[in-house]
């Protein structure tokens, strides 16, 4: 019997790049993407980030030793009920990613999905950019002895992120800033809540110690 060889398909586009396809309006393009690190004993740490690509404004920093697909949606989930649901969301290819689950439950929340090319983190240029500061500032300067510690300095940063750096793209304003002006330009609604992990419960997300 002739070997027939399986062809990989690509689940990503250059078109679906953060230069091509660019946010327009708030709540417009999000994107999420994972970065690592490790305690003091080795043992693996994730962290799921989020982010507005038109404000620059960080949602959610979330830190686990896993974080499942399933584990993802529940992020998502809260962050859409108080926050509003984003047009899109920009990713790569990871396996939570393109997860069946996830893809069927954006596709029911009317959220389009952006996989950009495998293998072409550029592509998702805001979200890297964004991790290269949290990298530098906060995994590279820290040496964490519990999820629960790595909980409190990563929404440390994350606020601190938000509220007082003002980025040369946003007129010098703050993430928050530029935010809440885009928010009162269209809706007198409230500001949204902040996300934070006394208010979610999250079972699917392992978190260990």
């Amino acid at each position: 019997m002739p070997y027939r060889r399986k062809i990989k398909k690509c689940r990503g586009s250059f078109r679906n790049a953060c230069f091509v396809k660019k946010a327009e309006f708030v709540n417009h393009v999000w994107t999420y993407d994972f970065i690592e690190d490790a305690t003091e004993d080795g043992r693996k740490l994730k962290f799921l980030t989020v982010l507005d690509e038109w404000t620059r404004e960080s949602p959610a920093i979330e830190v686990g030793r896993s974080i499942t697909s399933k584990g993802v949606i529940a992020v998502l989930e809260y962050l859409f009920t108080v926050r509003g649901v984003p047009g899109f969301i920009r990713s790569d290819n990871g396996s939570e990613f393109i997860a069946d689950a996830i893809k069927r439950w954006l596709a029911d929340n009317k959220v389009g999905t952006l996989y950009i090319e495998p293998g072409s983190p550029w592509e998702n240029g805001y979200i890297e950019s964004f991790h290269g500061r949290l990298r530098d500032e906060l995994l590279n300067r820290e040496l964490f002895y519990s999820v629960k510690e790595a909980k409190v300095l990563a929404e440390d940063w994350r606020l601190d992120y938000n509220h007082h750096r003002p980025h040369s793209s946003l007129d010098y304003m703050t993430p928050a800033a530029f935010a809440a002006t885009c928010i009162s330009s269209v809706s007198a609604a409230p500001r949204p809540q902040e996300y934070t992990r006394d208010i979610v419960d999250n079972p699917l997300i392992v978190c260990g110690t």
